[in-house]
């Protein structure tokens, strides 16, 4: 089945949210400084948002692991 490019860009998105909290969370473990942890994860938010969306249309565009399927519909 074939996806939509703007599944990719919500795919990309609740998985950003999930990382970046985890990234924030880390980040104010390890420097205890909650303002810091804020700026870490602003930063990467939207560098790895960006880098995600472009790894998804690469993967889309390869065969590897697909199958092609004759009827798209269940019995």
């Amino acid at each position: 089945m074939h996806e939509k490019a703007y599944r990719s860009v919500v795919k990309s998105i609740s998985w950003r949210v999930l990382g970046t909290l985890d990234t924030m969370i880390i980040s104010y473990i390890i420097t205890g400084n909650l303002i810091m942890a804020a700026s870490i994860g602003s930063i990467e938010v939207v560098t790895k948002m960006f880098l995600y969306y472009i790894h998804e249309r690469s993967w889309n565009k390869i065969s590897l692991g697909k199958v092609k399927v004759e009827n798209d519909y269940q019995i």
